[in-house]
């Protein structure tokens, strides 16, 4: 699928496997990280930090207004700025699996109770 040209947003994945007794300090550390990046870098629109049922995988996801953005704060990961690969040894995440996505659809609710739906293309 050729990425389209006009994008309401960009999202990247970032899902890690730890033990589950160390996903509570994988959260915290991610929360605070991904405060950072909000603060430092413009074009943030939303993020949120999943964990699974059991406890062995950490789902942390950033939603930007383009791509450009996105990829502006995740070299600041590369350039060691937000010490993700330190966080990564910290909490000795076996794996970790990154993906990046361009939203095509999204629905959302409003405060109002009205359903909302953003279409590109």
């Amino acid at each position: 699928m050729q990425p389209v040209e006009k994008n309401c947003s960009f999202t990247q994945l970032i899902e890690f496997h730890v033990e589950p007794h160390r996903h509570r300090a994988l959260v915290s550390a991610l929360s605070a990280q991904t405060e950072r990046l909000a603060q430092a870098y413009g074009g943030f629109l939303s993020a949120s930090i999943q964990v699974s049922d059991d406890g062995s995988r950490v789902l942390n996801y950033l939603q930007w207004q383009s791509r450009e953005a996105g990829e502006a704060a995740f070299r600041s990961f590369e350039r060691g700025e937000e010490d993700f690969w330190q966080l990564i040894r910290a909490h000795q995440a076996r794996t970790v699996t990154f993906g990046s996505y361009q939203v095509l659809h999204s629905l959302e609710r409003s405060r109002d109770n009205a359903l909302h739906c953003n279409l590109v293309g």
